[in-house]
């Protein structure tokens, strides 16, 4: 999915939802923004806009296209009468995003990129489909003849297992992980919130 400018982006949305933003000169931009505009009367948002910048972090924060991301929300309507937890689980089910999770990838997108040119295998079998829904008890490893290219020939050394949470794990020696459960949606954890992304989409 083409993104465009993500410092723009990220300065329009007020949130660092790219890895680029998530540094201390857009801190700096953010703060000055904030100065420059001290002593104005501040305008007042609509509900819809609230909505739709709530919407549009998400579905940068995962990296999918507004098709894609509208399924999502209406399968988790359909199917739950707990559709956030439901989109929730969904979202962070998604390989490129456990790939992520594990610790395997600095970011989504270079996880997408990891599944798409074929470096991961789910349960022995080659899995090149980002949006594969991996679920409880999966195992996921790096295709034995990706082992030694440059995405992961230090990993070993690289890899550090603090922030990966605990309903995944991954074998740095073996180069394999597994889901263990099924992701939990923690709201502190996350930039956006999704009861306004459900909201924009029942309008």
């Amino acid at each position: 999915m083409k993104i465009g400018p993500k410092f723009k982006i990220a300065k329009r949305l007020g949130a660092p939802i790219f890895e680029k933003t998530q540094t201390q000169k857009f801190e700096l931009s953010q703060a000055r923004g904030a100065n420059a505009r001290r002593g104005r009367r501040p305008g007042q948002m609509s509900d819809y806009k609230r909505q739709l910048i709530e919407k549009q972090k998400m579905r940068f924060i995962y990296g999918i296209s507004e098709k894609q991301f509208r399924r999502y929300v209406d399968e988790a309507v359909e199917k739950s009468n707990q559709p956030v937890s439901l989109l929730m689980e969904r979202l962070e089910s998604r390989l490129d995003n456990v790939i992520y999770r594990m610790g395997l990838a600095k970011t989504r997108r270079l996880a997408r990129q990891i599944t798409s040119h074929g470096h991961i295998c789910v349960n022995g079998k080659k899995m090149t489909i980002p949006s594969h829904k991996v679920k409880p008890g999966d195992i996921i490893s790096i295709r034995e003849g990706s082992r030694q290219t440059g995405l992961f020939v230090d990993l070993k050394e690289k890899y550090e297992a603090a922030a990966v949470p605990a309903w995944v794990t991954f074998d740095v020696k073996k180069m394999e992980g597994t889901m263990k459960s099924l992701p939990v949606y923690n709201p502190a954890e996350t930039m956006f919130d999704p009861e306004q992304v459900l909201e924009y989409y029942s309008r």
